[in-house]
């Protein structure tokens, strides 16, 4: 079930008047409801890995209990390595035994040896990396002494696949996330009308401008060969837009939607793509993910203790990390070297903390240099997308040399007007809005009511008019 079709504008508004007209100030069916329409959600994908996703969450809940109950610090690692070997042994087996195996195969054929890899030949079941991780930190929280376990399956388990985030985020905390479904919940109305403008800006970035560059950059990234070092340029940079619009929506959607039942999640994005460097794009992008990683293996692996040069190897270890958790492909490996070798220089030279605060802030236009560095940093992130979209190494490798051509001095094919509009309107936005937590949290508050819900019609009638084919949402696949 998609965020941006029918189906989900059916199924949320029947879960929101059980949520808030039926089952109102009544704590434990609220949850019980949310937790079977979250499984029902789940299994409009493919019912048969709900089996999957119940396993893990009874898994990471019973040893979340073994772990506070262990006498001895001995009995309390075995729960842990054991809770944490399943959990990414499932996720090793769907996500990655096809890759290592082939990648093996590879490796015993340029020493002379062919072998015919054992493949898998399953489906990747939906949201794995996220719900697992979910897990992964409860347990290794209460192992840690963050958090202790709570003795409710039904709260846990809502922790777990709450629906608006089950399928690809935010990865949610049980310090954040858990407390908040353990207390009653009231309508607030400011709260939900916030929500609704969450999602409908999120549906405006998926549906009008990722859907729309997707149309336009697909048969250029597959067939680069045929076209201009221009147009290659060009539909690289519509893919930064595409995944960004695509996945900062989704997460718009999730959030607006939870907002509406009363629950706040953590933010995501924070306009990356107005950052002045490559770590403060880290520290806007994918929010959730970067700071996990920054909590469960940067820190344990010693953090900065160590010095600058600890600090490069471990930084070093989570982008790598953080590039393979996105797929079974070197691609993504190299996605997540060419980051860490942008970020060292800022870490070695102790300038990875220089831009803190928003870009311009209290101002309306940036300095010279504050837009030079913006555009450097985007132009740099938008290169590394390349062997983030391409199919293979060589593939991004060649796109990357056929960009470096006389030809990239001529106009681009496929160039849309459409486009052009509404990627500036988004822009425009987002610039206005860089200090809030969403495109419209406070876009037109000041204004008359009529001009407020004229600029909320013309965004629907951009959704109306001119969304592109519908698209899966590109983070589903990790």
């Amino acid at each position: 079930m998609l965020f941006n079709t029918i189906h989900y504008a059916i199924f949320f508004p029947v879960v929101f008047a059980l949520y808030w007209f039926v089952l109102r100030r009544r704590l434990r069916a609220q949850n019980l409801m949310l937790l079977a329409a979250s499984y029902f959600f789940y299994a409009c994908w493919d019912w048969r890995f709900v089996f999957l996703l119940a396993f893990s969450t009874l898994l990471d809940y019973f040893s979340g209990l073994r772990v506070q109950a262990a006498s001895t610090a001995a009995s309390k690692r075995i729960w842990l390595i054991a809770s944490v070997g399943i959990n990414l042994g499932f996720l090793g087996v769907f996500k990655y035994f096809n890759f290592f195996a082939a990648s093996f195969a590879d490796l015993a054929r340029t020493v002379g040896y062919e072998l015919d890899p054992v493949v898998i030949d399953v489906l990747l079941p939906v949201g794995i990396s996220f719900y697992t991780f979910h897990g992964l930190s409860y347990v290794l929280d209460i192992y840690y002494g963050r958090k202790e376990p709570t003795t409710d399956l039904v709260n846990y388990s809502l922790f777990v696949a709450f629906f608006p985030l089950l399928v690809a985020g935010p990865i949610e905390r049980a310090t954040h996330l858990l407390p908040q479904l353990e207390r009653p919940r009231s309508f607030n109305r400011a709260q939900a009308v916030d929500g609704c403008r969450q999602i409908l800006w999120g549906l405006f970035k998926k549906m009008v401008v990722a859907d729309n560059a997707a149309r336009l950059l697909n048969p250029v990234f597959n067939n680069h060969e045929e076209f201009q070092a221009s147009t290659l340029v060009y539909a690289a940079v519509l893919f930064a837009f595409q995944i960004y619009g695509d996945f900062s929506g989704y997460s718009d959607i999730a959030l607006g939607s939870a907002r509406l039942l009363g629950v706040e999640l953590l933010q995501n994005f924070a306009f990356p793509y107005f950052s002045r460097d490559i770590a403060e794009f880290w520290r806007r992008w994918h929010i959730s993910l970067s700071s996990w990683f920054r909590d469960y293996v940067y820190i344990p692996l010693g953090g900065n203790r160590g010095g600058k040069w600890m600090a490069a190897r471990n930084t070093a270890v989570i982008f790598l990390v953080s590039g393979f958790w996105h797929g079974a492909n070197w691609t993504f490996l190299a996605w997540g070297a060419l980051h860490a070798m942008l970020f060292m220089p800022l870490l070695l030279t102790g300038s990875n903390r220089r831009h803190l605060g928003a870009v311009a802030e209290g101002r309306w236009l940036p300095t010279l240099r504050e837009a030079v560095s913006m555009l450097l940093t985007f132009g740099a992130v938008t290169l590394a997308w390349v062997f983030f979209r391409a199919k293979s190494i060589g593939e991004a490798i060649s796109y990357l040399f056929h960009m470096a051509d006389r030809s990239l001095f001529t106009v681009p094919e496929r160039l849309s007007a459409r486009m052009a509009v509404v990627i500036f309107l988004l822009l425009l936005v987002e610039w206005r809005a860089r200090t809030d937590r969403h495109g419209l949290q406070s876009l037109g508050l000041n204004w008359p009511r009529w001009a407020r819900w004229a600029f909320y019609y013309v965004i629907v009638f951009f959704i109306l008019r001119f969304a592109g084919n519908t698209q899966q949402f590109i983070y589903f696949q990790f």
